[in-house]
């Protein structure tokens, strides 16, 4: 046996250990790297407000509490307001459950000639087994409803505590991060992290005011058709709408339209019809408008940056994917050079016409003719005369 055997063996054996333990490493942690990465681009969010307030003299600690907690008060109205409409919307569908059973009662015996009544379809629901499968898993499912809340509430806190030092300490972050590269690599660096800043922060304010102008619109609509709990539908509306990206604008019209059916069915369709027109009207005249000088990216890209993000991250990736794909496009493009551009027809898209074709191959076929005639007369290795 060579004498290198034994210590290759023994090299390759602790490298694949090293291995398999830095991949069951990466598995148990990857929930802390998601919420790290999410509490890193809240941080690059909230950097343009935290600067200009310490810019006035402010620390940067209370500048990031006072920031975060208008976000937190926002977040909670929020949700308080929606549970409110909710819970409302929910116990009034359950008082006039009776009315809508035998409005469908009379249609069925009306149309297929039946003798149904409520209280014998009431009994037979009552009684049924799928119910009562039903309500068992529901009550055995009540700890896993709870352990899944909390667990939740443990990852929201994390990501705002990672979010909170990100933010609070982000000039000592950056200071140590240049302390181990060399001076050329700090200023990349330094101009990464503010196209950064600059790319998220900018994604975030057109997404919040495209989804004011969202929400006031969907309000107006709302207010006309008398749909009740006008505000905060128009409040969902807006923001799941801009913050969700490819199916929030059918999951934000979606309970508008539920509500406005419980008053009216056409007030769903006057709904349905108003989102579809809204929906074009903000991808074709608002969206261009407002996202130009903040996510300057081509809708292409943008939604396939948003699979992309969906398929390594989930939800998570389809949230940052916008940002994160406009951040690395600016970053790149103050490297890649460019030239003016040839001013040719088909640059524009059109073709050269065929007069124009069929001139310039005549004159290349008289050049090669001419040319063969002065070879003929000339001879060969002759020069002609002047």
């Amino acid at each position: 046996m060579p004498r290198w055997l034994p210590r290759a063996m023994v090299l390759a054996l602790a490298l694949y250990a090293c291995f398999q333990l830095g991949s069951w490493a990466f598995h148990q942690l990857i929930g802390l790297l998601i919420n790290t990465l999410i509490a890193f681009f809240l941080a690059l969010a909230v950097e343009p407000a935290v600067g200009r307030m310490a810019a006035r003299g402010m620390r940067r600690g209370l500048a990031t509490f006072l920031v975060f907690f208008a976000v937190l008060v926002v977040g909670v109205g929020f949700v308080v307001l929606l549970g409110s409409m909710l819970a409302g919307q929910i116990i009034e569908m359950v008082e006039d459950f009776p009315k809508y059973l035998d409005s469908v009662i009379r249609w069925i015996n009306g149309v297929f000639h039946t003798e149904l009544s409520r209280v014998e379809v009431q009994d037979s629901l009552l009684r049924s087994d799928w119910l009562r499968k039903y309500v068992q898993n529901s009550a055995s499912g009540v700890l896993d409803v709870s352990a899944t809340v909390l667990g939740g509430l443990f990852k929201l806190l994390t990501i705002f505590l990672f979010s909170f030092y990100f933010a609070a300490d982000g000039p000592r972050l950056r200071r140590a991060l240049c302390s181990v590269l060399p001076p050329t690599k700090q200023a990349e660096v330094l101009r990464a992290w503010e196209i950064a800043v600059d790319k998220t922060g900018g994604y975030l304010y057109s997404r919040g005011l495209m989804a004011l102008i969202s929400g006031a619109a969907h309000f107006v609509l709302l207010e006309i058709l008398g749909v009740p709990y006008a505000p905060a539908l128009a409040v969902w509306v807006g923001l799941v709408s801009q913050f969700i990206p490819t199916i929030g604008t059918y999951l934000a019209g979606a309970l508008p339209m539920l509500i406005a059916f419980t008053q009216d069915p056409w007030y769903a369709l006057w709904v349905l019809g108003f989102v579809v027109v809204y929906q074009q009207f903000e991808n074709y005249m608002l969206q261009p408008k407002l996202t130009a000088k903040t996510v300057d990216i081509h809708p292409a890209v943008a939604f396939g940056s948003v699979v992309a993000g969906t398929a390594l991250l989930g939800a998570v990736g389809a949230l940052i994917a916008i940002p994160a794909v406009a951040t690395l496009q600016a970053f790149l493009g103050a490297y890649v050079r460019r030239y003016d551009v040839t001013d040719d027809p088909r640059v524009h898209g059109h073709h050269r016409p065929r007069a124009s074709r069929a001139f310039a191959q005549v004159r290349g076929a008289l050049r090669h003719r001419w040319a063969a005639r002065d070879t003929e007369a000339t001879g060969p290795g002759r020069v002609p005369e002047a």
